[in-house]
């Protein structure tokens, strides 16, 4: 842990993606802490509703040559990067697209942070899509990732990237493995998971679709338990790959279950067609992030759906940019 002093002291962050679902609740609380936050997005996803007022904003996409710029004349002490192609059937359908921002975009801002003597990035991968269809259930940071899809395939393609500028070049990071995230900002037709998908369309009177069986399962972590161990991971002196998951399966049957039980009452739903390049079982060992980050999920699958739904009831969805 740093010392005390450093927990006091204001930083000046650079939070990637942050008018995003995660993005934007991460730079709320770095805010609240007292820091000079700056937010790059370029709102495909994002949404200016989300842009904390206190925070600078630039609407700029991580590919463009304006970060070079934006890094010179900012100089942050450290950098968040969650900004990304988040949709695994994208990936599927324009891998192309999806190695330009998350490998090509996301090397854009490490050379930045290199270049411009950042002390640390801290990286938002995947817990999921970055290990494949894992022998090992939960699955621990030392099991070999097997990506299926190219979502992961261009996450844990950063991941080395961001190993190899601190073997070679000395340029420290901290890699977060997020399970299944979930709750409030998440909407469809944006960031949207299935809790968030199935939320908004009960809300709104329309049917959920389950791919396949329904026995596919995940491990659904509430968002603000993943910026809280955003939040500790900058006070750590570890460099490496942390997973933050809650340790627990749960299948989208039983995900359907949990809304109709918080809602009292059956919700419209039809089974369709499995989707290409989505594993079957999905759910993380979280003990790495206990013993370093001294991080724990707090919040429970009930609990955090009832928050979502009551997000989603009393939130218009911001119209897209």
């Amino acid at each position: 842990m740093k010392s005390k002093a450093f927990l006091s002291e204001s930083k000046k962050i650079l939070v990637t993606g942050g008018a995003g679902f995660v993005g934007s609740t991460l730079a709320d609380e770095l805010v609240k802490l007292g820091h000079q936050v700056t937010v790059l997005d370029n709102l495909v996803t994002g949404k200016r509703e989300y842009l904390n007022p206190q925070a600078k904003f630039y609407k700029v996409d991580i590919c463009s040559d304006e970060v070079s710029r934006i890094f010179s004349q900012e100089a942050f002490d450290l950098v968040f990067h969650l900004a990304a192609q988040i949709d695994v059937r994208k990936s599927v359908e324009d891998p192309i697209f999806d190695n330009k921002v998350n490998v090509f975009g996301s090397l854009n801002i490490l050379k930045n942070c290199l270049e411009n003597k950042v002390e640390k990035i801290f990286f938002s991968s995947t817990g999921g899509a970055v290990y494949g269809d894992a022998s090992e259930i939960p699955t621990t940071e030392k099991f070999l990732p097997s990506p299926i899809c190219p979502y992961g395939i261009h996450k844990l393609t950063f991941e080395k990237y961001l190993n190899y500028y601190y073997q070679v070049y000395g340029q420290k990071y901290l890699t977060l493995r997020p399970a299944n995230i979930y709750g409030p900002r998440q909407y469809n037709g944006g960031e949207a998971g299935v809790i968030s998908i199935f939320v908004d369309n009960t809300v709104n009177k329309r049917r959920c679709i389950i791919s396949g069986d329904g026995t596919q399962t995940r491990d659904f972590v509430y968002v603000d338990d993943i910026v809280q161990a955003f939040l500790k991971a900058m006070y750590s002196n570890f460099v490496g790959e942390i997973n933050i998951g809650t340790g627990r399966e749960t299948n989208l049957l039983e995900v359907v279950k949990a809304i109709e039980t918080a809602l009292g009452n059956d919700i419209e739903k039809v089974h369709g067609p499995a989707r290409p390049g989505e594993q079957m079982r999905s759910c993380l060992d979280a003990k790495r992030a206990k013993e370093i980050l001294h991080w724990k999920a707090q919040v429970d699958l009930k609990t955090g759906i009832k928050k979502t739904i009551e997000w989603s009831k009393n939130k218009k969805h911001p119209p897209d940019l």
